[in-house]
């Protein structure tokens, strides 16, 4: 038997008929850039979050550092976040010029440790950037606490975590401003590139939307004003979208910005997931389930869950003290896996400049070495999650 990491066929097989007739009508229409579609999958999104702004963007990373520009961060400001993620966090603070800060896991989470957070907060600090990695919620009422304290602002990495909820909330509710990926692999992924930024706050909506297409227009003329603390003016909305073939407001600029747009056949596409996104992360919850009961008693460590959290398991991660060999034998047995992740971002070579070394962050260290993720996607069937455990199962009596 051969079972993926993640299978984007089977998915894509799901909604065959529905994503094949909404790109149609994309290309039939000739409206590719910030029409119809992206407008009512931001709305459409809001309304899934309970959040005021949907700003969609190219991508997650973009959608990172947009976020940051939008806070004001930039030269000599130092933010605050995890070094067990992925490259992109702490990639987007450093591309605004500011420094990222490293705080260490917790070793049960694989998240950020609110306890260490204080320790870290100079006069620089500007922001605590936390990622609910995998698909676990941070403990965001003790990160809002300490950003209060210190008057600092929050941005959520949401990027692995749609749907997931912290004490009933949704991720990316819980802060000044959150980002979210769609890459393909993503629990709402799109067949390209895509991401989003949300926040209750107009003005960094104004912001954000000038700067995802080069500071130009209404929007871009806003948040000039914004900025300068101006008055801003009220903007007709469907004035300020892009248009495809020509639109005149976008030759006039007022701020530095990014092309960052999500295109319409992606947004098509994401609107058809979004509406399936529950039942799709209910799926993922109950494979979990089914994994942490049958292998709660082997030789490996299963996730821990906070008990006030929606955990949606964009992958499910294991520890093993044999990562290496038990890797190599579900390889040989046609069972994908995948480590995340060998190195920790303190300890990457584009970091050097920073000056960590080893031994200055040891939860993440140790995960580093332990951990790796194992199948997980919401079209798995029972053959194949008895065929896994089992699998696992039978390597743990091997190396008793």
């Amino acid at each position: 038997m051969k079972i993926p990491l993640i299978d984007l066929e089977r998915q894509y097989m799901s909604i065959f008929y529905e994503s094949n007739r909404a790109v149609l009508e994309v290309l039939k229409s000739a409206k590719y850039i910030m029409g119809e579609n992206v407008k009512k999958f931001e709305e459409e999104f809001s309304a899934y979050l309970g959040v005021k702004h949907s700003i969609s963007v190219g991508n997650g990373t973009d959608a990172l550092v947009i976020a940051l520009k939008a806070l004001g961060i930039g030269e000599g400001d130092e933010v605050i976040t995890t070094p067990f993620t992925f490259f992109a966090t702490a990639e987007s603070i450093a591309s605004v010029g500011a420094r990222p800060v490293f705080v260490d896991v917790n070793r049960d989470t694989f998240n950020i440790d609110p306890s260490k957070i204080e320790e870290k907060i100079t006069n620089k600090t500007k922001a605590i950037l936390p990622v609910h990695i995998f698909g676990q919620p941070c403990e965001m009422d003790l990160i809002n606490q300490i950003a209060e304290k210190h008057d600092l602002k929050v941005i959520e990495d949401t990027c692995q975590a749609v749907g997931a909820e912290f004490n009933k909330e949704k991720v990316g509710t819980l802060s000044d401003i959150a980002c979210f990926s769609f890459f393909p692999t993503k629990n709402l992924g799109c067949a390209g590139d895509g991401g989003m930024i949300v926040t209750n706050d107009d003005n960094l909506a104004t912001i954000c939307r000038a700067l995802r297409a080069h500071g130009s227009g209404e929007n871009g003329k806003n948040a000039q004003r914004i900025i300068n603390n101006e008055e801003i003016k009220e903007i007709n909305e469907e004035n300020s979208i892009d248009n495809t073939v020509y639109n005149p407001s976008k030759y006039y600029n007022y701020l530095i910005g990014h092309n960052s747009r999500l295109d319409e056949i992606q947004a098509s596409i994401l609107r058809i997931k979004l509406r399936k996104l529950d039942e799709w992360n209910e799926k993922r919850i109950n494979i979990a389930k089914n994994y942490s009961n049958e292998l709660i008693e082997s030789r490996i460590k299963v996730p821990y869950v906070l008990p006030n959290v929606k955990h949606v398991y964009h992958m499910y991660i294991i520890q093993s003290d044999n990562r290496d060999e038990m890797i190599n034998y579900l390889n040989n047995k046609g069972i994908s896996t995948g480590t995340y992740y060998p190195v920790p971002l303190h300890l990457q070579e584009a970091f050097k400049y920073l000056k960590y070394q080893k031994g200055d962050l040891p939860n993440a260290e140790y995960l580093s070495e332990r951990t790796f993720a194992i199948p997980m996607f919401p079209e798995l069937n029972n053959d194949e999650i008895d065929y896994i455990i089992n699998a696992i199962k039978r390597f743990g009596e091997h190396n008793e």
